[in-house]
């Protein structure tokens, strides 16, 4: 939908009964969160905190909720986007089939940025102290912008065309941050702003910056839509929206360098990053479902902070995965899956598993197309194509990437996750189908690794026919190594387990004899009856709680000309380690508030 303003959205959505507006006072800290987290593990709909303690500013929450609602208020424009990917895709699609491409025409013609001379946003202005101080969990080091865009240019090449809108960590308050005049801006690797920085640092200036919250949900999407650099979100938030981009340059006093505002935006903080100044930011409770610690991360220095007159703070939660968010990988898949067979030759389809954090788990199926005349197939191209996987943006930052020869099954779909891990496990050779990367980048919020950004990767290429017929419980003679017990099975092929071994003993292979016929892998946990209780609980303890390098092990292992390999089950040591992040907890106080404006009579029951 062409909404003009986060107001027409949230009148839009209430009128079609998706948004419910809550009058009983909110407390931002801790409350909003968790009432945030219970309303989308419900399914419920879209919330409008309409009196926020200690703030004038109502928040909104859940406007993503579900993928439905997401597609709800992008309905008239989401099929027309679609069209503008396959023509991307393949541009002969338009002479052979024009009616299809009939919405193409209006589609363009929203395409471009509009320079306003003022815009809602410039209506009041602010302080940092008066916008709401969300926290979402406990040791949260101070309140959080959740659904920021923040907006940047290059240094060198100004302008929209070279301009950058991410969704970048912003911390209003806390830690060693001057009040009102100080607030933190945390980027992961790989994001197009540290470019930005980088050449702010080169030319020894400040890097201007700003942060807008709020306005049309078509803006929200396109900041955290992973698109090539040097192609504009801003473009293609104009698309989403059906409506040009209206950004305001405003005056200055001194003469100086300003950076365009977005002018339909609700909230805009203003300011400068001095290149040569960290300070410490966070904890901060992550997608992983743990807190990333302090760090040092840049400093933004506020200049203005505006705000529309009827100005709403949206915000989400960011916790263990699925959360609010996992309708923006979905609505993001939907729209650029089709795209990326086009941009890696012989990949067939890319997912990254929201359950496990994302960045943890890749799977992906190509082609095996090398040596067709094989009587004996193994991976080949499919390791090419996982180098190039590897090679592209946040993709990059995968750090197990599972890849099979599509061929194999053609009716395999890669978000049937269960069926996936079953054809991997059936093929799999662990004596020649791992392929480690160490000492290499890792997604910044990960702490299972080496240090901080630091780990490394495993490729896991599986081809050929079926080697095996995967065991789906456990065998009545099972007898495992010394000092494991509870075992249980997590999924066909896969046994967890849990130890308090750090390694296992000399006699292990003896011992584990037994697994390799039906029980290709096994997990080593903390709590077995945790891990095995759901698939997502599997992924999530599997996948965030490993570093490949150091937590991968297995029966009969061997090198072999700098190969790693196991002639028997693999092993994942997915406990906690001492170096790892503490995991999110509610704190109980809070819970127990929600629960009664939950009970019947509260404001939220029926809701949660």
């Amino acid at each position: 939908m062409g909404y003009r303003s986060l107001q027409e959205c949230v009148q839009d959505l209430e009128r079609h009964k998706q948004l419910v507006r809550i009058d009983a006072e909110i407390d931002p800290n801790l409350e909003a969160a968790e009432i945030q987290r219970r309303v989308y593990a419900a399914g419920g709909p879209a919330l409008l905190f309409a009196n926020v303690k200690g703030c004038r500013f109502p928040m909104v929450s859940n406007l993503f909720g579900t993928i439905e609602r997401t597609r709800f208020m992008f309905r008239d424009s989401l099929e027309a986007v679609r069209h503008l990917v396959e023509l991307k895709i393949n541009p002969g699609e338009l002479a052979k089939r024009p009616f299809r491409y009939l919405d193409l025409p209006r589609t363009l013609w929203s395409m471009w940025i509009r320079k306003a001379r003022s815009g809602p946003v410039m209506a009041c202005q602010t302080t940092i102290d008066q916008l709401p101080q969300l926290k979402c969990w406990p040791d949260d080091g101070g309140g959080f912008v959740t659904l920021p865009q923040v907006y940047s240019e290059h240094p060198d090449h100004p302008g929209f065309k070279n301009s950058n809108l991410g969704m970048y960590r912003v911390q209003l308050g806390g830690n060693d941050y001057v009040p009102n005049r100080e607030i933190g801006l945390h980027y992961q690797i790989h994001r197009s702003i540290g470019v930005h920085h980088a050449a702010a640092i080169q030319r020894c200036e400040k890097l201007r910056v700003n942060i807008f919250v709020g306005g049309p949900p078509a803006m929200t999407l396109s900041a955290v839509m992973p698109l090539p650099e040097g192609l504009s979100e801003l473009l293609f938030a104009a698309a989403l929206g059906r409506r040009p981009v209206r950004m305001v340059t405003p005056p200055t006093s001194n003469g100086g360098s300003t950076l365009p505002i977005y002018a339909d935006a609700d909230f805009c903080i203003v300011g400068t990053i001095d290149p040569s100044r960290t300070k410490l930011e966070g904890p901060f409770g992550d997608h992983l479902g743990y807190y990333s610690l302090q760090h040092e991360f840049p400093v933004l220095d506020v200049e203005r902070v505006y705000h529309r007159r009827d100005a709403i703070w949206p915000f989400t939660v960011v916790g263990r995965p699925p959360q609010e968010d996992t309708s923006f990988g979905e609505i993001i898949h939907e729209i650029t899956g089709p795209i990326i067979p086009t941009v890696i030759a012989g990949v067939k389809a890319v997912h990254a598993v929201d359950a496990a954090g994302v960045h943890p788990l890749l799977l992906a199926i190509g082609s095996e197309r090398y040596v067709p005349y094989a009587s004996k197939r193994s991976p080949q191209e499919l390791l090419t194509t996982a180098n190039a996987i590897l090679g592209q943006g946040q993709l990059s930052l995968a750090k197990y990437l599972f890849i099979i020869a599509g061929e194999d099954n053609p009716d395999l779909k890669i978000h049937d996750i269960a069926a996936y891990f079953r054809h991997v496990l059936e093929r799999v050779d662990w004596r020649s189908d791992l392929h480690f990367q160490t000492r290499t980048t890792m997604d910044t919020l990960d702490y299972s690794g080496s240090g901080f950004n630091q780990g490394s990767k495993v490729v896991i290429a599986a081809a050929g026919p079926k080697r095996r017929e995967l065991g789906t419980s456990l065998p009545s003679d099972l007898r495992l190594p010394h000092g494991f017990r509870n075992p249980r099975v997590a999924l066909p092929g896969v046994i967890v387990v849990e130890s308090d071994e750090r390694k296992l003993t000399s006699d292990a292979e003896g011992d584990g004899s037994s697994l390799l016929a039906a029980f290709p892998l096994l997990v080593i946990v903390d709590d077995s009856e945790l891990a095995a209780k759901t698939m997502n609980n599997w992924l999530w303890v599997t996948f965030t709680r490993s570093n490949p390098a150091a937590d991968i092990d297995g029966i009969g292992a061997f090198n072999e000309q700098k190969h790693w390999g196991c002639t028997g089950p693999l092993i994942i040591d997915a406990r906690i380690k001492p170096h790892h992040a503490p995991p999110l907890i509610e704190d109980p106080a809070v819970t127990r508030r929600v629960d009664q404006l939950a009970a019947k009579g509260g404001p939220l029951h029926g809701i949660i």
